[in-house]
Parts: structure tokens; sequence; C-alpha cells
């Protein structure tokens, strides 16, 4: 037992054996790089690589949130790519069990817990659906749109699609600002009124809509918008009721759902604008 346990300690590399017996404590990001490299090269390379690295992404988050395409320009095997992508999906799937797993949703905090390793450092705007069933468990997240800094082209028709495709009884919106400030802007907030607008519609309720930015993150619903969007919907809806009626005197009997749709209508119109 004992020479076995020698044999092994000699097949690792003085960086590897730290590390068993400490974790990442006291570790360079240099260091962390050349451990995760060390997994496909040999010491040597990865020592060498693992400076170029440094280098070239300027520190260890850059290295693990670079594309495909970056690592490989940057000389990066294809093995050692395989190894990195690993890892840093794998913290991402397991944020996501656990809050599939939880028996219901209760906070903009564990969403935004669960997606800001996999949105911190994107560099383009990626808008996100969280779909739930009745009961407010998570049933699943999907990508639906990338945009560039500045905007989303949102299509309202695939959003509708999405949600009942996945038979959900409400909706969290996420999408990440990259330069860090989650504040919403006046796009923002148009968006997310004529969404909530849309979900009164469907009958599918709109919960959220959450913007990460740089370790912080701005909640419509702790906020106080989301409220505020479904009394400006019923407003509006009520307003249009008392439009129709002069004209149409049997217009609650004949048309019950007609000022909803003059009110969908709007919105459709507001989105693909």
């Amino acid at each position: 037992m004992r020479s076995g346990s020698l044999t092994e300690r000699k097949s690792l590399t003085p960086l590897q054996q730290r590390f068993i017996r400490t974790g990442f404590r006291g570790f360079t990001d240099e260091e962390c790089i050349e451990l995760l490299l060390s997994l496909a090269l040999s010491h040597q390379q990865s020592s060498q690589k693992a400076k170029a690295c440094i280098e070239h992404f300027g520190n260890l988050r850059g290295f693990l949130s670079a594309s495909i395409e970056e690592l490989q320009q940057a000389g990066i095997p294809l093995p050692c790519v395989f190894s990195i992508r690993l890892l840093h999906e794998l913290p991402i799937e397991v944020l996501k069990q656990k809050i599939v797993e939880k028996p219901i949703y209760k906070s903009s905090k564990e969403v935004f817990d669960y997606l800001y390793y996999s949105m911190r450092d994107l560099k383009r705007e990626v808008f996100k659906v969280i779909y739930l069933n009745k009961r407010s468990q998570v049933i699943d997240t999907t990508d639906l749109f990338e945009g560039t800094l500045e905007d989303i082209p949102i299509r309202p028709r695939e959003i509708v699609e999405s949600a009942i495709k996945y038979n959900a009884a409400a909706l969290i919106f996420v999408h990440n600002h990259p330069s860090g400030d989650p504040s919403p802007s006046k796009s923002d907030k148009l968006l997310t009124r004529d969404l909530v607008f849309m979900g009164h519609i469907l009958q599918i309720k709109v919960l959220d809509h959450i913007i990460i930015g740089e370790n912080r993150y701005f909640s419509f619903a702790d906020d106080g918008l989301i409220g505020k969007y479904e009394d400006n919907f019923l407003n509006l809806r009520i307003k249009s009721l008392f439009d129709i009626r002069p004209h149409f005197k049997d217009s609650a009997k004949v048309f019950p759902l007609l000022p909803s749709l003059i009110v969908l209508l709007m919105v459709f119109s507001n989105l693909s604008s």
C-alpha cells in the first residue's frame, strides 16, 4: 500500500500534488491554468502554455470564458480545449439541476445565482426564457435571442410558441448587459411591459425580468415594475372596453375578448417595431 501510494504521488506533478493537499488556496491565475492544462499536457508543456495564456487572455476568467476558436488560435491543443469546456460547463449543469430540483421558485436571487456564472462574460446580449409550471417549478431554460450590445431582436411569436411547447404556466425573462451595468434602459422597460401584457392575454404569468450585470442584477419584480405593468394592462383593458361600448351595444356579449385582442395587437405592434 505504501509503495503504491508513493508511486501514485510520483506520477503527479508538484502542482497537482499541491492541489490535492490544499485545493486552489494560494494558487495564482497562471498556476490554475497550468494545472488545467496538465490534464492533457506534460509538466513542461503546461507550464509554457500557461505563461502564454496569461499574456493572451489576461487572467483565469478570460481564459475560461474564451470560445473554442479563441483557444485554438492561442495554440491550445484540442484535448486541452475539451478539458477546459468540460470544466466550464459542469458548474453550469450543476446549478441548472439545483434550480430545477427546487420545489418552488422563490426569488430573483436564485435565478441570478443560477445564471450568473454562465452569463457574466458574454460579449453579446442573450435573451433567456425560464419556463415554470403551475406550481412555480422550473421546467427548463432556453436561449431564444442573441443580439448586439445595444439591441436584441425580440420575436414575440417565438416566445409564444416556446411557452406553448413547454406548456408553461409562468415565465421569467433574463438577459445580460455586457457593459456590467444592469440598470434597465427605456427599451428594456417597454419590452417588459409589453411582455407582461402579452402574458395576461395568453393567461401565462410573467413572474420577472432579470438583467444580469457584473456581480449584480436588476429585477423588475423586486422593483415593483411587474406589478405596475399588470395594473397598466388592467386599466388599458377597462378603458378599451368602455371605448368600444358606445359603438357596439352588445359588444360585451358578442365580442367578450375584443378589448384583449386590441391590447394584443398593440403589444405585438410594439414588439415588432
